[in-house]
């Protein structure tokens, strides 16, 4: 008898949105079972049980658990044959140096736990810290894409794990004001990215818990 896939996830995670996107490619019915950070539930005992690390996403699925975004995104990749990796491996290696300049160098100094700290020692502002990465972290992102090959998406004309990278770092751009209107390859690939339903059923107001 199939298993049921289970999601936990944050509806403002980065990597929980990547996920949901992923899921939706495919065409996966899931359970959410949300994990409110605002209230530690990732801290909770039954929950370190499924994953140790205490962050978001944990996805059950095919009677396993996996944790970490981009792990989970090649486990689908690779189980489903999506095609988020090309074959050839210099395209592969493109595909994930641009997944990897957003979930490796933007997210990481800019995930919430580590940005409150740093904050706190520099006297910066959240909002100035966030602006300050994110707008260096996209401007290496729009040099990364003028390499081509160029096309609908960030590789070509095939959704590919940079993509699904990409759509909720915008998200997270916006939220903090950052100005994005100097990178215009950036930004035609994430509004394609974003009018499809795929994408634009994991977008955190549509998740978002009521109350």
């Amino acid at each position: 008898m199939p298993t049921e896939t289970i999601l936990n996830d944050y509806w403002r995670s980065s990597s929980a949105y990547r996920v949901r996107i992923a899921l939706n490619l495919i065409g996966e019915t899931y359970r959410a079972d949300p994990i409110d950070l605002l209230n530690a539930e990732h801290r909770e005992p039954a929950y370190l049980i499924r994953n140790p690390q205490g962050l978001v996403p944990t996805l059950e699925i095919d009677g396993v658990v996996l944790t970490q975004s981009l792990a989970i995104l090649e486990y689908l990749d690779e189980t489903r044959r999506t095609g988020w990796l090309p074959e050839k491996p210099i395209e592969k290696a493109r595909v994930r140096a641009l997944s990897y300049a957003i979930a490796m160098e933007i997210h990481p100094v800019c995930n919430l736990r580590v940005a409150r700290y740093a904050t706190s020692l520099s006297g910066t502002s959240m909002e100035d810290w966030m602006q300050h990465f994110i707008l260096g972290g996209l401007k290496d992102f729009e040099a990364m894409l003028e390499l081509g090959p160029s096309g609908l998406y960030c590789h070509g004309d095939m959704i590919s794990l940079a993509d699904i990278c990409l759509v909720p770092q915008i998200y997270n751009a916006r939220r903090w004001g950052v100005d994005l209107h100097t990178f215009p390859k950036t930004m035609g690939i994430s509004a394609r990215l974003e009018a499809l339903d795929a994408f634009a059923a994991a977008h955190p107001d549509r998740v978002r818990p009521a109350g």
